[in-house]
């Protein structure tokens, strides 16, 4: 059974819109993009759709991939310094020549919309509910609170340990009461974890990853990531069999790229109330 997103989404688009319209504060993001990667591009181009669409000026660098680190790293002194620029995002994955978390930890950490910044992340970690979350895990939570499921004692697994997705998920998950567990690419026998669990959530973007068999009746998928191979987007879970299985299961293509970037326009509105605290 596919979940459905676009209500979510279009709930939160309308709120964000709504309290926009009717703010004190011009809300602009300023955004990075680093080469042509495909993902990437297709990302940036929904960022920018539905900023304008509620209101955040949204403005774009758009760099050479064969930029050198030193001077991404100057680009983003520049804007840390820059009054005119009130949120800073660098669209990942950045080129191999350029270490992402040098870049991440430069930004300023209160123009860092993202909430990539170590001394931000902390907080997600900490159970701090003063400040931002990580969007896309947040949208994972969201989809949940949506379908009014109690973490309480659920058995939830992670594929994936990455700092951006993955960590502040277990974060979220463990804070939230789930008994988590983590996996990775050294994780033996995934699927006696999967099997067993309530939520199985996908992150890893490895196409074709979870399968049917690795699952029970009642398995909740939500799948985040997906690979682009020859123009065709390419899902961590097998969405057709999964569905015609009558598990609940986010979309292909739509619930990822929706609610991340509609929770990032949310921390855009979210960052500017909490400025003006």
């Amino acid at each position: 059974m596919i979940i459905d997103w676009k209500k979510i989404a279009g709930d939160m688009y309308e709120k964000i819109k709504e309290e926009i319209l009717v703010s004190w504060k011009k809300l602009s993001l300023q955004a990075i993009l680093v080469w042509n990667n495909s993902s990437s591009l297709r990302y940036i181009s929904q960022k920018r759709k539905w900023a304008e669409y509620v209101g955040i000026e949204f403005r774009l660098e758009h760099m050479s991939e064969n930029i050198g680190e030193e001077a991404l790293l100057n680009k983003i002194k520049y804007y840390n310094n820059d009054v005119d620029t009130t949120w800073i995002l660098v669209q990942l994955p950045l080129p191999s020549q350029i270490d992402s978390k040098k870049v991440i930890d430069l930004i300023n950490p209160k123009k860092d919309i993202d909430w990539f910044h170590s001394e931000n992340q902390w907080k997600v970690l900490l159970w701090e509910h003063t400040g931002l979350i990580p969007c896309t895990p947040l949208w994972v939570i969201e989809i949940l609170n949506y379908l009014k499921v109690d973490l309480n004692g659920k058995l939830v697994t992670v594929i994936w340990r990455s700092n951006i997705v993955g960590k502040p998920l277990v974060a979220l998950l463990i804070n939230s009461g789930a008994t988590t567990v983590c996996c990775n690419s050294k994780t033996k026998n995934i699927n006696e974890f999967t099997k067993k669990s309530d939520i199985v959530i996908c992150a890893a973007w490895n196409p074709g990853l979870l399968t049917l068999d690795m699952i029970n009746d009642k398995t909740i998928v939500i799948d985040v990531w997906f690979t682009i191979i020859d123009e065709k987007i390419y899902w961590d879970a097998n969405f057709e069999e999964i569905n015609n299985n009558w598990n609940m299961i986010t979309p292909v293509p739509g619930g990822v790229w929706a609610l991340t970037v509609a929770n990032l326009m949310n921390n855009v509105l979210k960052a500017g109330k909490l400025q003006e605290m």
